[in-house]
């Protein structure tokens, strides 16, 4: 008789692909603990032979690193609360609610996911200008306030409830905003979770548009600030290794804290691959 493996056959594989995927992110942080010689010898060393604060320590007196991650934590919330808030209440009125030219509304909606973010800027930055927040934080988060791909998300997750829920919610006096409040979003949790993993990884690894609209220091965000450390004639490689360990601890903690709810999430919205 076979003997049966106490994991599944998938996890051969599966394992050596994700150390592939790891083993940058170890190499990283052992790098932003290793001094500037080590890090610039040949052949390269892997593991540091002690280990140096130097990185650390001139990240966060010589540069205004705290504040840049200040600024790049409000941006986040601010995106993350409101593709919560806007995309949430879009994707339920797509979803139930029944207007005229709700399948176009839609179909423009989506349609704009096709659009290069490229194009956009100029006009973007012209109105930005206009309503005098360039070069501000404002115009950081105000791109990221809802989302097409938040919206279709939302919308697909809401079309999976039963109807009945509502149904019998309604029967009990319940109104639309009461049903919505009460008993839709409590439902809604795993594309809640999902949906602020994602906006939480897209605007907190923004660069190219907070790059063009803000040009003060004290008002970059990490992904900016860091961007800085790479010279035309030296890079330094200590601070710039800290600052991405210090840019990237934050999003994988909330991976790993939203991880569970990232496969209720596909099961009900019809979202593959």
């Amino acid at each position: 008789m076979r003997r049966r493996l106490p994991f599944s056959p998938w996890h051969l594989l599966l394992m050596p692909l994700a150390l592939l995927f790891v083993l940058p992110l170890v190499q990283m942080v052992l790098t932003s603990f290793m001094s500037s010689a080590e890090i610039n010898q040949f052949p390269p060393k892997l593991i540091p032979t002690s280990l140096h604060l130097e990185g650390y320590r001139a990240l966060l007196t010589e540069t205004p690193a705290l504040r840049w991650f200040g600024n790049t934590v409000l941006v986040s919330t601010v995106a993350v609360l409101a593709h919560l808030v806007l995309c949430s209440m879009a994707g339920y009125g797509f979803a139930r609610l029944k207007f005229a030219g709700r399948g176009l509304a839609f179909l423009v909606i989506v349609a704009t996911v096709m659009i290069p973010i490229q194009l956009l800027m100029i006009p973007t930055y012209l109105m930005f200008a206009r309503l005098g927040i360039v070069d501000t934080l404002a115009s950081a988060f105000v791109p990221w306030l809802a989302s097409a791909f938040g919206i279709f998300l939302m919308r697909q997750f809401f079309l999976a409830l039963p109807v009945e829920l509502e149904e019998a919610a309604r029967i009990d006096g319940c109104g639309t905003r009461r049903t919505f409040r009460s008993i839709v979003l409590p439902l809604a949790r795993p594309a809640l979770a999902t949906l602020a993993v994602f906006t939480l990884l897209s605007s907190w690894n923004d660069l190219l548009w907070p790059l063009i609209a803000i040009s003060d220091d004290n008002r970059f965000t990490l992904q900016v600030g860091l961007a800085n450390f790479q010279g035309m004639r030296r890079t330094e490689w200590s601070q710039l290794m800290a600052g991405n360990v210090l840019a990237t601890a934050p999003l994988i903690l909330a991976f790993l804290f939203a991880q569970r709810k990232f496969i209720a999430t596909m099961t009900f919205s019809g979202l593959k691959g």
